[in-house]
């Protein structure tokens, strides 16, 4: 697979200092993890400064590095410079090129938004299968290449790992591809030149101002997905403000949209919807198909009829029949960790569920409260060197139940109780709740405070298997965890 040093900077605004023929053998943007004849990324990061581990690049066997500015080396003999004005645009684009840009060979659809990302990805990708199509996945959970599955580190990974994915999925022969976008990867321009087919938009509420400080500069980098850098159709919530103004632009801009809600002012809104506990019976409205369609889905709440609707006007989008689309979402498998029912029947109903955001916790809440007959208990906490603005609005979304028990999340380099002192200064003023640190005794004492027509919510974590304690990854698993406690509950 290798190129050269001039094939990949083809057309690229960028001086090449040194041997434009030099073969680049892989690519890197970790100095540790360079092999013999890769080409290093020097990128200028948040905490580090690759530029200061060019000479560690080398050592390792970088013949290539990619610079924003020449450094000083020990030793450079024979190592070619690419000088570029931004070395992560200049990743993503050689990372493209390096690959032989393998997101033209298939439908990708890129989906943002801070919540229900992960759900729509993944009725997106049933859809499509439904249709017939080998399909990928790309998110929180994973990577799915047809039915092979495989660990990511983030939710959109670096370019590199991006378009290497991406190889793997167009050899292996798929034909639609359905990725979560985050926004710290458009800000970081980590989906650079990728050709989208479809992008969608979920919502907008309080995340990541740690990284981004600002709701406007938080929606200004999901809007990036939209802009004419990534021309494709786009699926749009508006039911906030935000999805409003982005379907806005785009109608603006010419862009062929499609908007869902629950109102008829949207393209797909829901006549009628009938929640039960394990599924949800549905009416949609279809503006471009001139009438209404009725199926039952086996997921539930109110924020999955949201991103059912998206992933309805992502299937439309591709080109998929509304039949296909329907007969896709009524067998849709569940998504881990997503609403995620655990136990046995005649337990108290006990739902895990991803939701890490205020919006997300009082969304889930509400959707939960509709499932049960008596009271709602929900388990939750904040992660540590996180955005810590959010933790007093975490707080107040969770007495949206009748109790909570505040816990641990991944406390990272953080003292658990500081955590939760913040959370708890939005339930200041309550009595309906109680603290327990130590996250599997929370959920003990969540389902043994339920009774039989008690709803519990365990949020959070969702499919994650992990804690992260200090420096220490453990494991941790809410489902198990909750399966424990209700075992230990009906003994």
């Amino acid at each position: 697979m290798a190129k050269t040093c001039g094939e990949l900077f083809e057309g690229y605004d960028c001086t090449i200092l040194g041997d434009g023929a030099e073969p680049v053998r892989g690519l890197a943007y970790r100095s540790d993890r360079v092999e013999e004849g890769d080409l290093f990324f020097c990128i200028v990061g948040l905490v580090a400064d690759g530029h200061t581990f060019a000479q560690d690049a080398i050592d390792h066997g970088a013949r290539t590095l990619v610079v924003e500015r020449v450094p000083h080396l020990a030793d450079s003999t024979g190592v070619t410079e690419v000088v570029v004005a931004d070395s992560r645009r200049a990743m993503a684009f050689a990372s493209a090129r390096f690959y032989d840009d393998p997101s033209e060979d298939f439908q990708l659809v890129g989906i943002t938004g801070t919540n229900g990302k992960t759900t729509t990805t993944y009725l997106v990708e049933a859809i499509a299968r439904a249709a017939g199509e080998k399909t990928g996945v790309i998110g929180t959970v994973g990577v799915q290449v047809g039915d092979e599955r495989l660990p990511s580190a983030h939710t959109t990974p670096e370019s590199p790992d991006l378009q290497a994915i991406m190889a793997r999925m167009r050899d292996a022969g798929c034909k639609v591809v359905a990725m979560e976008v985050s926004s710290h990867a458009l800000d970081l321009e980590r989906t650079w030149g990728l050709r989208f087919a479809v992008t969608a938009f979920t919502n907008l509420t309080q995340d990541h101002l740690d990284y981004h400080k600002t709701f406007d500069a938080y929606f200004e980098a999901k809007a990036l997905l939209f802009s004419s850098d990534y021309p494709a159709a786009r699926v749009i919530s508006i039911e906030d403000e935000w999805g409003r103004e982005l379907a806005r632009r785009c109608r603006e801009a010419g862009d062929a949209v499609t908007t869902t809600g629950f109102g008829p002012e949207a393209d797909i809104y829901p006549v009628s919807v009938d929640y039960g506990a394990t599924g949800t019976t549905v009416e949609l409205a279809v503006a471009s198909l001139g009438r209404t369609v009725g199926f039952t889905y086996p997921l539930v709440g109110r924020f999955n009829v949201e991103n059912v609707m998206t992933a309805f006007g992502c299937g439309l989008a591709l080109g998929i029949d509304a039949d296909t689309i329907v007969a896709a979402l009524a067998d849709v498998p569940p998504v881990p960790g997503r609403l995620q029912r655990v136990g046995q029947p005649g337990d108290p109903a006990v739902y895990v569920d991803y939701a890490h955001t205020p919006d997300a916790l009082e969304k889930a809440i509400a959707s939960v409260r509709e499932l049960g007959r008596g009271r709602t208990i929900v388990v939750f906490g904040c992660g540590g060197d996180r955005d810590a603005g959010k933790r007093p609005l975490m707080g107040a979304a969770a007495l949206t139940a009748d109790y909570a028990v505040v816990t641990s999340d991944n406390p990272r380099n953080e003292a658990p109780m500081d955590i939760i002192a913040d959370i708890v200064a939005g339930m200041a003023a309550e009595e309906r709740f109680e603290v327990e640190p130590d996250r599997r005794a929370a959920i003990g004492r969540a389902i043994a405070l339920a009774g039989p027509a008690d709803v519990v919510l365990v949020a959070g974590k969702g499919h994650e298997d992990y804690q992260i304690i200090g420096g220490e990854t453990i494991h941790f698993d809410d489902c198990e965890a909750a399966a424990e406690a209700l075992a230990a509950a009906r003994a």
